[in-house]
């Protein structure tokens, strides 16, 4: 061979062995790497939402009347022990799953069963956080939703009739609902339906849920000719600011990092719940011409959910519209529910489901980007879906329990109160009331 037939293989070869290894390169895509920032952040938010349980059972506790406030706090305690075990051991891998039990509704991963087939230092895809993290995150998700629901039928439920009833409606509800809108497999996530921290799949579902059980189980003796104080407002007041204090985490923990969007979710958080105190305070010093301590906190609550849905995806401009809009609304459907004559005894549905119907429909008109008349085509798809599984399989559920081991407290034991009835202790040490 002449040199110059070797010089034209030695550049080919030159040519051709940086493009390999280009190549090989490109096919190895970097690995998922723990950041520490974000996992910090995941880890106070984590501990965030976890603090709205105690925030919840006072908010809900300082609601009813003195015979009842323990009973009634316990709802909130045992979520956190029940559907805590539920998430982990089958849970989260039926609502996170990468396989389909059904279709776009409901999925399995076998390594998620117990959280067997991960370990700390395993990374949640599409994030820098662990699964661990993750999973645990959402468990706090899975936990507030089903005792958001005991507020609607307080004062009236047995209290391990209510414990089967949320360990179910997980199953049946909560967790296809959480698949459908948030894994990557789920029908309404493929629509591209926004809800950015559960208005649908936290309050739209657990609002409708206390409705359909109230409305099933009927009203509270004496209702509503009868007065039913509040026993301790001044504790729904601490519970109300815990609640603010941990949606921080709710919100803006749901970015999953600790960059712009958990920074934009957090501000517009907080700009709606003080929009939603003060619709409430207006609407009331309107329609009374006083402005009630129970009203500021239903405000605020009213506009932390409306936000909820939105949160990674409106201006602060906007927040404000949502808190205050979300208060004239709610306030209207808590007026309006005397009319109708169901015995919802904490307002769950006119708060959480109304206030989240509200969210998460004015986010596809409005989100930064998608809104416009086609998103909200979405967004009403997903709160029909919503509403329809929620209510169906709250209804059987509270039917099928009832009228097996009981779910309503006999005559006698609401007379005596749930924490007597049911706990064998009272709440205060003090004469029944």
């Amino acid at each position: 061979m002449s040199l110059s037939g070797i010089l034209r293989i030695s550049a080919s070869l030159a040519l051709c062995v940086p493009g390999v290894a280009l190549a090989q390169e490109e096919a190895a895509a970097p690995a998922a790497v723990l950041n520490t920032g974000d996992t910090a952040w995941m880890l106070v938010s984590c501990a965030l939402v976890l603090l709205m349980l105690p925030g919840l059972a006072m908010f809900y506790g300082g609601l009813t009347r003195t015979r009842n406030v323990l009973g009634t706090m316990m709802h909130s305690f045992a979520a956190m022990g029940i559907m805590g075990v539920q998430w982990t051991v089958i849970g989260f891998a039926l609502a996170f799953g990468a396989s389909s039990i059904i279709p776009g509704v409901l999925g399995w991963s076998s390594e998620y069963f117990l959280l067997g087939g991960v370990d700390p230092g395993t990374i949640w895809d599409g994030t820098n956080v662990p699964t661990y993290l993750f999973a645990m995150f959402q468990g706090m998700f899975a936990i507030i939703t089903p005792a958001l629901i005991a507020g609607a039928i307080a004062e009236r439920v047995k209290f391990g009739a209510y414990c089967l009833l949320i360990l179910l409606w997980g199953f049946v509800v909560y967790e296809p609902l959480c698949y459908m809108v948030w894994n990557a497999d789920g029908m309404l996530f493929k629509d591209g339906a926004i809800d950015f921290a559960g208005g649908t799949v936290v309050h739209i579902s657990s609002g409708v849920a206390g409705l359909v059980a109230a409305m099933v189980l009927g009203p509270r003796i004496g209702y509503p000719s009868r007065a039913m104080k509040p026993n301790n407002l001044t504790m729904t007041l601490i519970g109300a600011g815990l609640l603010w204090i941990g949606w921080f985490g709710f919100n803006a923990g749901s970015a999953v990092s600790a960059g712009e969007t958990a920074v934009q979710a957090l501000t517009v958080t907080q700009i709606s719940a003080a929009a939603g105190a003060v619709g409430w305070i207006v609407t009331e010093l309107i329609h009374h011409g006083k402005a009630s301590s129970l009203g500021i906190v239903s405000g605020i609550l009213a506009g932390l959910v409306a936000i909820t849905p939105a949160a990674g995806s409106v201006t602060p401009a906007w927040a404000l519209i949502f808190g205050f809009g979300a208060a004239v609304v709610c306030f209207l459907m808590v007026q309006l529910k005397g009319k109708l004559g169901y015995d919802d005894t904490l307002d769950v549905f006119a708060i959480h489901g109304v206030g989240g119907m509200f969210g998460a429909l004015l986010v596809g008109l409005v989100a930064t980007d998608v809104g416009g008349w086609s998103q909200f085509l979405i967004q009403i798809k997903g709160v029909v879906i919503a509403v329809a599984l929620s209510a169906v399989g709250t209804g059987v559920l509270v039917w099928l329990i009832d009228r097996t081991i009981g779910l309503r407290a006999t005559e006698d034991e609401q007379q005596v109160g749930l924490d007597h009835s049911q706990h064998g202790e009272d709440g205060y040490g003090l004469t029944h009331l």
